[in-house]
């Protein structure tokens, strides 16, 4: 039985939502904070009274272990979900770190998945027609795929899966280096698999606001994307680095940290983004 880990610290209540966000947190360059923010972002949505579902789909499960989640081999999750097409309902386990915080774990039987779909019939389309399904019973604010490292078959499938992509961005030198592939395969799959599909948000994250290069970055990631880069940036932080080892987010880990109130501030400006865009 998990014992709930969630931490008394004073939240700003957010709305509800008429209809769910299914957002990618999405970028095949490794080390840009991508589980991380998965992560961190979908506590604080949670803590923040909003129901949120998290699906994990590298097969690492990075963010099943930092949501405090048991993703040993032969454990049930996204592997069975995309595979053998077992329900949602089926696999989620709430996650001790926030009630109203469930997940679909990742197991490292997820690795030999993207092989064992180039034969299945509608293969791009399963992770979608899941969620959707899922939807249907259950009342869900935001959907949060965690995806892997690269632009295979499990991400194809998150981001037909999704409505929004947030794009992680660090800032350090090569900063944007990956984007624009990130960007065509984007075009791709609105075009030909999920018209829905909009880049929502890019979030500047491992900003020292004593460099002068992350202030040259984060100017650079806004006159890309001036329209969706968020306002708040994640600060370097040892105390975000420290949390998975925990298997913690930080919000839990470290509540008054400055990566914590980072954090719970994305959560309140997406949370904002979203309420304005359903008006």
């Amino acid at each position: 039985m998990n014992v709930s880990r969630e931490t008394r610290v004073k939240t700003v209540p957010l709305p509800h939502l008429d209809a769910p966000r299914r957002i990618v947190i999405a970028n095949q360059k490794g080390g840009v904070g991508k589980t991380t923010t998965s992560v961190n972002l979908a506590v604080a949505l949670a803590q923040g009274g909003l129901n949120v579902l998290v699906v994990d789909v590298d097969p690492q499960g990075n963010a099943s272990t930092a949501l405090g989640i048991p993703h040993q081999e032969g454990v049930r999750g996204s592997y069975e979900l995309l595979l053998d097409e077992v329900r949602v309902a089926d696999l989620v386990v709430d996650s001790p770190e926030a009630k109203g915080l469930k997940v679909v774990p990742a197991t490292i039987d997820l690795a030999g998945a993207e092989l064992e779909l180039v034969s299945k019939v509608a293969r791009e389309q399963r992770l979608s027609r899941a969620i959707r399904d899922y939807e249907a019973d259950h009342d869900v604010d935001f959907v949060i795929f965690d995806c892997p490292p690269s632009l295979g078959l499990l991400t194809v499938n998150a981001l037909v899966a999704a409505s929004d992509i947030l794009i992680p961005i660090q800032s350090e030198y090569y900063a944007l280096e990956g984007v624009q592939q990130l960007m065509r395969t984007i075009s791709l799959v609105k075009r030909q698999l999920n018209s829905d599909l909009e880049l929502w948000a890019v979030l500047v994250t491992m900003y020292d606001a004593r460099t002068r290069l992350s202030a040259q970055v984060a100017e650079e990631v806004m006159a890309h994307f001036p329209k969706e880069t968020l306002h708040t940036m994640i600060p370097r932080s040892v105390r975000i680095s420290e949390a998975p080892s925990y298997g913690q987010s930080v919000l839990n880990y470290d509540p008054n940290s400055v990566g914590s109130n980072a954090y719970r501030k994305v959560a309140q400006e997406l949370s904002q983004r979203a309420m304005k865009e359903q008006e």
